[in-house]
């Protein structure tokens, strides 16, 4: 008997589980996609039995999960929930994504970018809308990477909380929260630091062109917002590399593109075997290979 197609079972958060998601995994060849909404903890067990009963060992590594949604603290919660009713001691396993409103493959593109052109072992970031779920990725991903990050936030005790989580995924991570709450905070955010993503709300500046002007030792900007006006004034959508006053810019479509091909690779990898868990890390990881 011929090979086994290929499934994807979605499970997003939402109601309405993401077109944009469906999409991309067309687009990176899977053969079929099930697509579940209003996923939860409490209602996905049957979801994963039915993916991990119905096909013999040998064939569990053509069918995989991919969570979704735009709640990213619910998608943590329900991937980890997935987690406890694999039956990797039996073999009755699948391959594992998670890949809520987009954070993970976003900040890996992000600092794939940054990599580019700084050391990020000793690089000095600012991540300005950082305890939003993009932010919290890239923050995680910079202070794994070895340099010193500066998490920006309105709310410094929200920040705080973030830095302490991600210091729990990287034990020794130099990373601290600053408060960006007013126009005085932001030259002592920006101090020293030689890159600064923004990953805030739609439709807020974040770092305003006369403050960027004024970092000296600025190289990179990367603005991660996708809806005008820009995170970071000057910076403009296509961005990918553009010298802008000095400063090695990116916008949101110029960090999209990476994107896409981070979360194709992924959704390739899945199906390399029945038991692979792709969190930020491990979606980074593949961004490296990317030429």
């Amino acid at each position: 008997m011929s090979e086994k197609p290929t499934i994807l079972v979605q499970l997003d958060t939402d109601a309405l589980p993401s077109v944009f998601d469906r999409v991309v995994a067309v687009d990176a060849g899977v053969q079929h996609i099930f697509s579940y909404g209003g996923v939860t903890p409490q209602n996905v067990m049957p979801l994963v039995h039915g993916c991990i009963f119905t096909r013999g060992g040998k064939d569990l590594c053509r069918t995989a999960i991919f969570v979704g949604g735009s709640d990213v603290t619910l998608g943590e919660a329900v991937l980890a929930e997935v987690k406890k009713h694999l039956i990797p001691q039996y073999g009755l396993s699948v391959s594992l994504m998670l890949d809520s409103n987009g954070a993970n493959t976003t900040a890996a593109a992000a600092v794939r970018a940054a990599g580019r052109h700084l050391d990020l072992s000793r690089a000095k970031s600012l991540v300005l809308g950082g305890t939003g779920p993009v932010g919290q990725r890239v923050a995680r991903l910079l202070a794994r990477a070895g340099g010193n990050v500066r998490l920006g936030s309105r709310q410094k005790e929200r920040a705080e909380a973030v830095c302490a989580a991600i210091r729990a995924h990287a034990p020794g991570a130099d990373i601290e929260a600053v408060s960006v709450a007013s126009s005085s905070d932001a030259p002592l955010a920006l101090d020293g630091r030689n890159l600064v993503v923004a990953a805030g709300a739609a439709g807020a500046v974040l770092l305003p062109k006369k403050l960027r002007h004024a970092c000296k030792a600025l190289k990179v900007a990367i603005d991660l917002n996708g809806v005008p006006p820009a995170g970071i004034e000057g910076v403009e959508l296509p961005d990918k590399g553009a010298d802008r006053d000095g400063h090695i810019c990116y916008g949101a479509l110029g960090v999209g593109g990476t994107k896409m091909k981070v979360h194709k690779a992924a959704l390739h990898k899945l199906f390399e075997s029945n038991n692979a868990v792709l969190d930020v890390e491990e979606v980074y990881a593949l961004a490296l290979l990317l030429p």
